[in-house]
């Protein structure tokens, strides 16, 4: 995954589709966990591990909306 630094190099054109890149990735892995955790046989840890890489691709997503987002003071 790419550097929240990396961000400020990249144009608004190459974040939006990073963006739904990593919203697809998401859901994806939101998926997954859910079918793994329905399934009861599921690897606790590898659960976690998904668990944690959602959570990075989360706070992705935050740091590339809030780059997209103008600043507006009220």
């Amino acid at each position: 995954m790419n550097a929240p630094s990396d961000l400020s190099m990249k144009s608004d054109e190459v974040l939006r589709v990073e963006l739904e890149v990593f919203r697809r990735q998401h859901r994806d892995l939101d998926e997954a966990i859910a079918a793994l955790e329905e399934k009861g046989t599921a690897d606790q840890l590898t659960i976690k591990r998904l668990k944690k890489q959602k959570l990075r691709l989360k706070d992705m997503i935050a740091l590339i909306e809030d780059r997209l987002t103008p600043d507006i003071i009220a």
